[in-house]
């Protein structure tokens, strides 16, 4: 840190009690920004969530000391903020002169000429640019490094619109200002329109956020994505979940004819009362509860020389968001009914999906369930949530013939499917456990009470 630098150092906060280190995504302010206290600084990315970090004091920023990718350690000084009593004593005792003020302007000058990230082009600004018919090269950048920004491409073409309304007469100008509402209405209902296959159809999905770079060779042939910092957190974390844990999977298969048909009959009535879905995972939530009271061993982590098997059952759902997967968990699951546990996954899949998890919805999970059916699969071989001790899969419905007391039936079947830790966990104990969740399963029926 440089000596001559004021301010107040603002620390990486102890945001939880296992927590010893917190990597930057990215600032959100850069030096000379005047910030409110409480106002979101930067993004902190630790092992289990993103969370804004809002500024414990009002000033200006003058220097960031940890860059976007780095880690800090708790209690570590990330960036320096000059206070207002400082800023105001510095200008009562400093007598400015034409020579500094030209010199700042020169320094402020040397700043923003910085080009280092010119280059770099996140998707969403590419495919505006191409919605727009804008040359990137001809866009000056406003972010960090001379980075091109969504706001700047809008800025540019609604410069250009402005430009060519100009040179036309008034006449024109509003007839060329209903073509542009018009073709903006236009582009906004493409933007909105509803899928008809894949995950989550009633929406449109937003662009990955991540970092694209022109290649330095023959364009056409590859480009390059930065890894981000959650990103390399997720490989760093499934990584150390194969190596460590050896994997076993087992599956079986599961008549939910019943569950289908008492979905049907109390989803509309549900949907009135609570104002949300009433999904299958819910069920299966419940289920899986049951079978855990009743095989406590599947509720356990591996310590080297013992087995802890967890009190509390925590559900921990995995949750993807066109970035990445976020595991946000359901607090004591065992006392919660189906509409309890389906208020409960409402909540945390819309807070995941806005990225307003905090780090208490993503601690202290102790079996983890996994709802792979939304994505129209019907088979997969999950990989642990390290440290617990299994994870379950629910894959998709399908309508299926099946034999019952020699006759063909069409039922709708979906499959179950279990990776486990052969360290803690055997194919016995883990196949009467999959057969209480299918006995679970098939047990609901007209008079399953969802309160």
């Amino acid at each position: 840190m440089n000596p001559n630098t004021r301010g107040t150092e603002v620390t990486v906060p102890h945001l939880a009690e296992s927590l010893v280190a917190a990597t930057i995504g990215k600032w959100l302010k850069q030096p000379g920004d005047y910030i409110e206290e409480y106002d979101a600084l930067c993004e902190l990315i630790t092992e289990k969530v993103t969370t804004e970090m809002p500024s414990p004091i009002a000033g200006r920023l003058v220097q960031i000391l940890v860059a976007d990718g780095e880690t800090a350690a708790v209690g570590e000084a990330i960036c320096l903020i000059e206070e207002p009593a400082s800023l105001q004593r510095e200008n009562a005792t400093t007598t400015p002169k034409p020579s500094q003020s030209a010199a700042s302007s020169v320094n402020h000058v040397s700043e923003a000429a910085d080009t280092s990230m010119r280059s770099r082009y996140s998707p969403s600004v590419l495919k505006l640019a191409g919605e727009y018919g804008i040359r990137l090269e001809n866009v000056q950048g406003t972010g960090l490094g001379g980075r091109i920004t969504r706001k700047d491409i809008e800025e540019y073409a609604s410069k250009q619109n402005t430009q060519v309304a100009g040179a036309n007469h008034q006449a024109a100008e509003r007839s060329s200002g209903n073509a542009a509402a018009e073709e903006a209405e236009q582009l906004k209902t493409r933007r909105n329109m509803v899928r008809t296959t894949g995950i989550h159809l009633s929406e449109n999905p937003t662009l990955p956020k991540i970092e694209v770079e022109e290649p330095t060779g023959e364009p056409g042939n590859e480009y390059f994505i930065d890894v981000t910092p959650i990103r390399n957190m997720i490989a760093s974390r499934t990584r150390q979940s194969v190596s460590e844990i050896p994997h076993a999977w087992t599956m079986i298969e599961v008549d939910v004819t019943n569950l289908v048909q008492l979905r049907n009959k109390l989803k509309d009535d549900f949907r009135k009362q609570e104002g949300i879905n009433l999904t299958y995972l819910s069920f299966l939530l419940k289920a899986v509860v049951s079978a855990l009271k009743d095989f406590p061993i599947m509720n356990s982590v591996w310590a080297v020389d013992k087995i802890i098997v967890k009190r509390d059952i925590n559900l921990t759902l995995l949750v993807g968001t066109e970035d990445f997967v976020v595991n946000p968990v359901i607090k004591k699951a065992d006392q919660k009914s189906i509409a309890g546990l389906a208020r409960e996954i409402d909540e945390l899949s819309r807070k995941a999906r806005a990225g307003k998890l905090t780090l208490s919805d993503m601690q202290g999970g102790t079996f983890t369930v996994n709802n792979t059916g939304a994505f129209g699969s019907i088979l997969s071989y999950p990989i642990i949530n390290y440290p617990q001790a299994a994870i379950v899969t629910f894959e998709s419905i399908v309508k299926k013939p099946v034999v019952i007391q020699d006759m063909l039936a069409v039922r709708s079947m979906v499959n179950l499917c279990l990776s486990l830790d052969h360290r803690i966990l055997d194919g016995v104990i883990c196949g009467r456990f999959l057969q209480r969740i299918k006995e679970n399963l098939e047990s609901y029926n007209q008079e399953t009470k969802l309160y």
